[in-house]
């Protein structure tokens, strides 16, 4: 390499350093090189260590650009430096080599990448298993706390038929929750879409769901309001499914609600689909995580729970063929709002 300059570093000496201009290529001929990056603040990611007879530092060279990882001395070494204008003439002279180099660059990418993909997808998958499991807990904390004041009771030698009975009552519901939420965290877990296919009343089922949302609120003294009676029609609707739907939104707000909150509940036609708004007293909604709120695991401004019951509320309403998003406005709190079609215009 007649053009090339020799250049020797010693064990820990920077050789370039992330950002730095790529002015030419190396080749080691004897020792062995580190290659590094900074992912943000903390220590640097070694990318790989090469030997003798190994290339590094063309890539900048090629694009254009500043170097986009350092690179350093692990123990004495001797290197050949090509300059940039020098190595592109090489190149232009020599359609070999540039394919040499191009083979050599796609190797080493592929390497990094099954490197790194791996790291990624290990800790992508620690993380979303502590997420889920806290999610779990967050969410059978409420039910399983009932059960046991609810066994309490029913177990007190001064306890009544009828108090024995109210609380077995409290009892079978709470485990009906338990059920309905495992399988919704199995359903999450699908990749299919469910579509809801059964229909019903709204304003029925709104009906017969409103006191056990109260009930639910009670525990914090918050009070549910209803504006305006829902909607007499016939949508597309999984009770089961719904029900799931309105618990999330209004435990959630009694999460964030300090004691004597309101949440509020309004309905209204918007052509072929009946709209429901859920509102509470609050703060709002956190510009920070607006955009991603119906994201799994997301959460903000709460002393525990993950965020996933949103992204459950997501996956149901869309498998019901709605829509799902909230909304803030001045002077006012969370605004949650979802739409569900009339029967005969679903999914």
């Amino acid at each position: 390499m007649a053009v090339a300059q020799t250049r020797s570093f010693t064990a820990g000496q920077q050789i370039f350093s992330e950002g730095d201009p790529g002015d030419g290529m190396y080749v080691i001929q004897d020792g062995l090189v580190e290659i590094s990056a900074f992912p943000g603040k903390g220590p640097p990611h070694i990318l790989s260590q090469l030997g003798p007879g190994e290339v590094f530092g063309e890539m900048a060279v090629i694009e254009e650009n500043a170097r986009s990882a350092s690179a350093s001395a692990v123990k004495e070494c001797t290197l050949y430096f090509l300059p940039r204008t020098e190595m592109l003439a090489l190149l232009h002279r020599s359609p070999g080599l540039a394919m040499n180099a191009l083979q050599d660059i796609s190797h080493r990418l592929r390497a990094f990448n099954q490197l790194h993909l791996r790291e990624i997808m290990q800790a992508e998958r620690l993380a979303v298993f502590g997420s889920f499991a806290r999610s779990i807990i967050h969410d059978l904390k409420t039910p399983l706390t009932i059960i046991g004041l609810s066994s309490e009771m029913a177990c007190m030698p001064t306890a009544t038929p009828e108090k024995r009975a109210q609380a077995l009552e409290r009892i079978r519901k709470q485990i009906g929750r338990i059920n309905d939420m495992v399988g919704d965290i199995l359903e999450f877990t699908r990749t299919q879409q469910v579509k809801a296919q059964t229909t019903a009343s709204y304003l029925d089922f709104i009906n017969e769901l409103l006191p056990e949302l109260r009930a639910e609120a009670q525990a914090k003294t918050i009070a549910i309001e209803l504006e305006n009676e829902a909607p007499a029609l016939t949508v597309v609707l999984d009770s089961k499914r719904l029900r799931r739907v309105f618990f999330n939104l209004v435990h959630n707000a009694c999460d964030i609600l300090p004691d004597n909150g309101k949440i509020f509940l309004r309905f209204r036609v918007d052509g072929q689909e009946v709209v429901t708004e859920v509102e509470d007293t609050g703060r709002g909604i956190a510009p920070e995580i607006a955009d991603k709120l119906f994201q799994p695991f997301v959460t903000h401004g709460k002393t525990h729970g993950t965020g996933l019951g949103l992204s459950i509320c997501k996956k149901t309403i869309e498998d019901h063929g709605g829509r799902i998003w909230c909304r803030n406005e001045p002077g006012r709190g969370a605004i949650f709002c979802f739409s569900l079609p009339v029967a005969g215009n679903g999914p």
